[in-house]
């Protein structure tokens, strides 16, 4: 199952929800009648869109048989999910971001980083956290510094400018 966006939080008091979405086509996604799922203690579960409009840019939708605040409540904060091959087909230069989860990251000149645990999409702007011996890097994904992009080998070759990975380095997670 592949994030296609995150539940940020309730929009008003018949059940609406603000999306983030995490997908390059949100428009068709979360389109009337479309089918996402979300995980939970309770299981997997499928919602199915009952309606959808676009506020700045973010989707505010509604799914069948969530028609009140209390119910779309326990929905904030959740994943939403859909079959990684229902997936479209990108570009050449284009990837999802669960491909890029477990790359191995290493410098052009073969050393080796660390390997990609998730992809941050904050601001529009995506970047690479990659875990290293030393905690989290977080990466920018630009073509300037991911200069190779191999999902079918999970190898990413970065030239990242001086310094940049000693800037954008995090303390391990304790």
């Amino acid at each position: 199952m592949a994030v296609v966006g995150r539940v940020a939080r309730v929009h008003g008091l018949r059940g609406e929800v603000v999306v983030n979405p995490e997908t390059d086509f949100p428009e068709s996604r979360f389109g009337p009648g479309r089918v996402v799922y979300r995980g939970s203690g309770e299981g997997v579960r499928a919602l199915t869109v009952a309606s959808v409009r676009f506020q700045r840019g973010r989707p505010i939708v509604r799914f069948e048989g969530i028609d009140s605040i209390d119910a779309a409540e326990p929905l904030a904060g959740l994943e939403l999910r859909v079959p990684a091959g229902s997936l479209q087909a990108l570009p050449a230069d284009r990837f999802y971001h669960h491909d890029l989860v477990g790359c191995r990251i290493e410098t052009r000149s073969g050393a080796i980083v660390g390997e990609v645990d998730h992809v941050e999409s904050e601001s529009g702007a995506s970047q690479l956290a990659v875990t290293t011996g030393q905690g989290e890097v977080l990466v920018p994904l630009a073509a300037t510094i991911c200069v190779s992009i191999d999902v079918s080998r999970k190898v990413i070759v970065i030239e990242p400018p001086e310094g940049l990975l000693e800037l954008n380095r995090r303390k391990p997670r304790e």
